[in-house]
């Protein structure tokens, strides 16, 4: 069934309501418009091979979940569908007199504390590894081996490239043996050395992992010491390639948006983020899932820009700590009751197949 079969077979959904920043109300000039609900699938079709646990449509911003699946994921806790399930009376577009049976009170539990505060703690590690790509871009141009080589001089050292141009060396005509007992320190040969034959160089070109030996004549006094940093190449090596991704896939407009407030995170993130912390600790206080934010103005602050990076992370830790306390205080079950769940489950489908 695709999600032009659905909307035509408008006697199979169960729930139908507007969701995301609208419901929140937390919308503002330009927001989109996002939908969610929740679908039975023909009895023919759940006693055959094609089942179906969600469809959606072609952007993804109209979604709706088997009565199946959804259940599933309501005993797992899970935010979206515990918000949907909570979805204020004003954005809901029909609700099935079934639905009755389903009530958020029967499935919040104390996991709660994991799928929504745990999500918020998810988005702020995000957030701190965007704060670091904007304050600390990497260059287009990938580093190579050499960059990370340095040399011993005059009782310290400086960098291997810089030595190199110091004595007019270019790195083809070198050679290197590792050093016994020491890890990722090597001898350093120069051509100029031998009567015949040649060094391999340092690295065999621009794009190479490693460094490379050279077999050496025995008896030759090297001219230099030189370390390798292989580690900090492999952790430089594993940034860039996030950065590039991160710059390939990243949301031009929101990344704009980001830099226009200058404050160098993501602020329609940050916000949900929040908004998840929030509605973590008033389920534990008031074993109720709150979707219409009453905190909107605060939101939108942070939404805004209004707020240091600093200030936000420091926030952010004392609402977590709140959370953790309000958990542990809090009366909720550990977890929601499957079996309760599989028998309303069973009960939704029996009436509404037997109409």
């Amino acid at each position: 069934m695709t999600f032009q079969e659905l909307r035509q077979q408008k006697q199979l959904i169960l729930l139908d309501c507007i969701s995301g920043s609208t419901a929140y109300h937390l919308n503002v000039q330009g927001s989109d418009i996002d939908k969610k609900g929740i679908f039975i699938m023909p009895q023919k079709q759940l006693y055959g091979f094609d089942q179906q646990q969600q469809i959606a449509n072609e952007s993804n911003d109209e979604v709706y979940f088997e009565i199946g699946r959804f259940l599933e994921l309501l005993t797992k806790n899970n935010p979206n569908i515990l918000e949907l399930l909570s979805t204020p009376k004003e954005h809901v577009l029909f609700r099935h007199p079934l639905m009755e049976l389903i009530r958020p009170e029967d499935f919040l539990s104390k996991l709660c504390q994991d799928t929504f505060a745990g999500y918020a703690q998810t988005q702020i590690r995000k957030a701190r590894g965007l704060n670091k790509k904007i304050n600390t871009p990497m260059g287009a141009e990938h580093k190579s081996v050499l960059d990370f080589c340095f040399v011993m001089h005059n009782n310290g050292s400086i960098p291997l490239k810089e030595w190199l141009a110091k004595y007019h060396y270019a790195q083809e005509q070198c050679g290197l043996i590792k050093l016994d007992h020491f890890r990722d320190v090597y001898l350093l040969y120069h051509q100029k050395q031998l009567n015949k034959g040649s060094f391999a160089g340092i690295a065999s070109g621009p794009n190479a992992n490693d460094v490379q030996l050279s077999t050496v004549p025995i008896g030759l006094e090297h001219i230099a010491i030189i370390n390798f940093n292989k580690d900090g190449y492999s952790i430089y090596c594993r940034e860039y390639k996030e950065y590039q991704e991160w710059i390939a896939k990243r949301n031009e407009h929101r990344f704009q948006s980001t830099l226009s407030h200058g404050k160098s995170y993501d602020a329609k993130n940050m916000m949900h983020t929040f908004r998840l912390l929030n509605m973590a600790e008033e389920i534990a206080l008031y074993q109720e899932v709150i979707v219409k934010r009453q905190d909107r103005d605060f939101l939108l602050k942070i939404r805004s820009g209004e707020f240091e990076f600093d200030r936000l992370m420091e926030m952010a830790e004392e609402k977590m700590e709140k959370v953790k306390i309000a958990y542990e205080k809090s009366a909720l079950p550990d977890r929601p009751d499957n079996n309760k769940a599989e028998s309303i489950l069973a009960d939704i489908r029996t009436k509404y197949y037997q109409g």
